[in-house]
This record gives C-alpha cells, structure tokens and sequence, in this order.
C-alpha cells in the first residue's frame, strides 16, 4: 500500500491529509503533529469562535487580502476558494454564519465545532493521526521519503506533505529538501506607543480612522476601526498596516511615525467652516464640553486641550492660533511608534518556503519530487478576517488532491 506521509496537525496538514484520504481511499495517509493536542490554532482563533473564512468569493478581489502571497493563490482560489470551504464544511454537517464585516464562524460560535468537524472527517477518511510525534529529520531517497522521529522511530513515504506552519523545524525540514527560506517576521500586530495624549484613554474607539504610517523611506495607508489600548493602538486598521509593512517595520527595529487623521469623512477646509459655524452659533458654550464632530467625548477632551484651549474656555474666546492646532491634531497628528504589540488571537509570521519553488496547479515542490506543502509554512499571510485560514483550507486542499492522483494503485 503506497504511503502518504502529512507533517503538522493544523488546518493545512489536516485538510490535506482528508482531501487525499477521501479522494483515494486505499493511501495509507498518516497525519504527524508534534504536541498532544492538534489543530491548537484552529482552537483558539477568533476569541474561541474560529473565524474559518471570509465571505469573499472573487479571486481578485480576495487576494488583495494578502500582503505576501496574492498573485500566487489567484490561481489557487479559482479551483478552491471561500465558497467551496462554506459548501464542504455544510457537506460535514457544520453552517457557517457570515458577520457584518464579512468575517465567517461557525453557527455554534464555537471554535470546538470546528475542531471536531475535522477529527471526525479524518477518522471517517482514514487518516491515522498520530499526536506527540515530533519530526528529527527528513531524507529523500530513490523517490521515497524518509520520517526519523524523537521517539526513535521511522517511517517511509512515497509522498509527503509538509504543513508544520511557522514552526522553526519545519523550516530545517524544508531547507533540508533543497528549498530557500524567506526570513521569517512577525505579521499582524498592534503598535506600541506612548504619549501623553493617550493617558487614560484606553478603550476608546472609532470605527473609521485614515491611518498613514512613515517607516523609513516607505509610507503605508489604512482606513478603518481604531482602538486606543494601554501600551498603544490596535484595532483592524493597525494590524492591517501591521501586516502591509511587516519586512519595513522589522527592518527598522519597528521605529515608526503614525499620523492619525480621527475623522476621514471631513477634509480639513471643510472641519475649519463647521468649527467656525458652531463658534458663531453657540459663542457661549465651552469648547470641551461641546463637542460638535462624530468622535468620543473624551477623545476631544484630550485633543482640544493638547490644542491649547482650556476646559472652561467658550467658543467665542478661541484664538485662530488654537483652531488651527485643533484642526491639525484632529486631522494630521502625529504618534512614535516605539515598538510592536502582540495580537493574541492570531499568531502569522510572514516569510517561510520561497513560492518561486511551487507549483501552485498542485502545491508541489519544484526542487524535490514527491514533497508538497501547504498553509503557512509558505510565504505568504493574509490580513485579519479568516484569510490565513483560507489560504491554509486552498493550499491543503489542492495539495491533498495533487497527492492522492500523483499516486498509482498498486498492482
């Protein structure tokens, strides 16, 4: 019986492992993952609820939710994408529910749904899992693949597919195989930064913020939600800048100028005439307490008075000096960023195995015969919104279907 040989028990390996298993039922597919537990991530992503998917269903359009890796899936999402991920996880019995920002769950809400939907379908498919089995090294020889593992045991493949994610020894692995490393850096996360003008303003939110963030010689833009936390900002327009600018950021010690425009929908003249309009409407109301402009009242608390007008002060009594410095902090603030936070229900690198050397018709190597590999142990990582997940469901998919018609029935 010829031996399929899948290492990493995440979302790749394990859809890999099942596409390959259920399309060719005599493989004898074996599903390596290194802790007790598999599918970790799958089981903590979205606060527990598994953010699976998007609910995006053109190529062109959904990969340009990829900072590293977009051109080489738009061929890959035509032959599997967000509505085949949708249809196959209902073919198992699990619906999925589609958000407001185009995000998709589980019914249930419940990233457990998920994890069981997956045991279940490789149980049924055949998959022999084998958790605790942590990989030593892999030699390829006379088009057969060689598994040592830890615990002294061997195993021989004709085919195998690595899905080890962002795991340094999946790296050694694939580098061993002939392939070339992108340096691996972390992708979305939130950005440190301390000012004054931040001071007890944590937990403050906006849901539309034009963001501009200056790194070096590179300028990088966003619009989106905003929220100010305790070390700095997070929310889905940093990460996504986050993830744009991950390499430059990295490459600078992540030493940043942000600029904060709170209110896109106003261009600058436009606030100067609504100001002036409330100033001459209400001359006698005190600035700090009116706050005439859609963003939280404590936040223009904190801007006015950077601005230099006093809590007390009235409309009428504000000197053009003060208006202009209100309206440039309200428009073009600028913010240090002094470092980088952590996203703690993501955890994307981006780097990993070149994408030059794959085939992405079938996700198979271009260097080693036999080898395929899939999810995030390729370069490539997509912005917050269950794009990860996506890319790790195409990538096993077509890999694990590649492997099961790569193999002839015996006899």
């Amino acid at each position: 019986m010829s031996r399929v040989i899948v290492i990493g028990g995440g979302a790749a390996g394990f859809f890999g492992a099942i596409a390959c298993a259920q399309n060719h039922p005599d493989l004898d597919v074996i599903l390596l993952e290194a802790a007790r537990e598999p599918l970790a991530k799958v089981r903590i992503s979205g606060g527990g609820r598994c953010n699976v998917t998007h609910a995006c269903f053109e190529p062109a359009l959904l990969i340009q939710n990829y900072p590293r890796g977009g051109k080489a899936l738009r061929g890959a999402f035509t032959r599997f994408q967000p509505k085949d991920t949708v249809e196959w996880f209902a073919h198992q019995g699990v619906r999925l529910k589609t958000e407001a920002d185009g995000r998709m769950f589980p019914v249930t809400d419940q990233s457990a749904t998920i994890v069981e939907c997956l045991m279940r379908a490789a149980t049924q498919a055949g998959v022999r899992l084998w958790t605790g089995a942590i990989v030593k090294q892999v030699t390829h020889q006379n088009d057969r693949f060689q598994v040592e593992l830890k615990s002294g045991e061997s195993l021989v493949g004709d085919r195998l597919l690595l899905a080890t994610g962002s795991s340094p020894q999946g790296y050694v692995i694939a580098r061993s195989l002939g392939h070339v490393i992108e340096p691996p850096v972390p992708s979305l996360f939130t950005f440190n930064l301390r000012d004054p003008r931040f001071d007890d303003l944590a937990g403050v939110s906006l849901p539309s913020v034009k963001l501009r963030l200056k790194v070096g010689d590179a300028q990088l833009e966003q619009t989106g939600a905003i929220l100010i936390t305790h070390w700095g900002v997070s929310g889905p327009a940093v990460l996504k800048l986050s993830a744009w600018g991950a390499r430059v950021l990295h490459d600078h010690h992540y030493q940043a100028t942000l600029q904060i425009n709170w209110i896109p929908s106003l261009n600058p003249e436009i606030l100067r005439q609504q100001l002036l309009s409330v100033k001459s409407e209400f001359p006698r109301r005190t600035i700090a307490a009116n706050c005439p402009i859609p963003i939280p009242r404590r936040l223009w608390e904190r801007l006015t008075a950077t601005a230099g007008i006093d809590a007390e002060q009235r409309w009428a009594e504000v000197a053009n000096k003060n208006l202009n410095q209100l309206i440039q902090e309200l428009t073009q603030g600028q913010y240090r960023v002094s470092g980088k936070g952590a996203f703690k229900e993501e955890f994307v690198t981006c780097g990993g195995v070149s994408l030059k050397q794959v085939d992405f018709k079938t996700m198979s190597s271009r260097c080693c015969p036999g080898l395929y590999l899939a999810g995030e142990i390729l370069d490539i990582d997509g912005v917050t919104g269950g794009f990860n997940f996506q890319s790790a469901w195409t990538t096993g998919y077509l890999a694990g279907q590649a492997i099961s018609q790569s193999v002839l029935p015996e006899g």
